[in-house]
């Protein structure tokens, strides 16, 4: 990360942050997708908002309102797999220690800026367009309606299968994968340190330890 993104949250968290969490603040659970789209998808995401909704309750302590996102974090986005993803090649050059303080600081990381960044939100409201199969995986599509914007931000959500459950996967942003543009900033830093995975692992610690204080 240069010095321009120092201090600023990755792109994949900062999106998840502007998009997911003001959605349900707004509006709660959102209407149903059309008879076109797949219910089931529609209906995730619908309780995922409402989830959401009831975790930035303000009158949780902050511990427990962390704890609680960190459950929901980990039970409705493919938390290993985009933890993999962003790491692209280098996850298959990286040593078993590398690796597993990876997953770790990426999880935490992730956990400490939502929770931290709770109260920060209001606004946008949102709709469900549809929903449809993509190879093998779903996407949902929603439109984000911001007061002011003169069009609305196109959001994609795409959801995987899981042993029956579904869960995100990828967030895509008029057009543009958050997965493959947060790797493209992680193969960036790794690059700057010699293609040694141990560069982004001392930048992600002490990013994480400046979120968790």
């Amino acid at each position: 990360m240069d010095k321009g993104r120092q201090g600023r949250a990755p792109l994949f968290c900062r999106v998840l942050l502007l998009i997911a969490l003001p959605l349900a603040i707004a509006t709660g659970p959102a209407a149903a997708a059309p008879d076109t789209g797949n219910a089931k998808a529609a209906a995730f995401m619908n309780e995922l908002w409402s989830q959401t909704l009831d975790l930035l309750n303000k009158k949780r302590p902050a511990a427990e309102r962390q704890a609680r996102f960190r459950e929901l974090f980990h039970k409705d986005f493919d938390t290993p797999g985009i933890a993999r993803f962003v790491l692209g090649r280098y996850w298959r050059t990286a040593s078993p220690e590398e690796k597993q303080e990876f997953l770790k600081l990426f999880d935490n990381y992730v956990v400490y800026v939502y929770t931290a960044r709770l109260s920060d939100f209001e606004g946008e409201q949102f709709k469900i367009t549809g929903a449809r199969p993509d190879q093998d995986s779903m996407l949902v599509s929603t439109d984000v309606i911001t007061p002011g914007a003169p069009q609305p931000l196109r959001v994609d959500w795409r959801l995987i299968n899981d042993d029956g459950a579904y869960k995100i996967s990828d967030v895509i942003v008029d057009g543009v994968s958050m997965l493959v543009t947060q790797r493209s900033e992680f193969a960036s830093v790794i690059q700057r340190h010699g293609g040694q995975v141990q560069g982004l692992i001392d930048l992600m610690r002490q990013k994480t330890a400046s979120a968790a204080q």
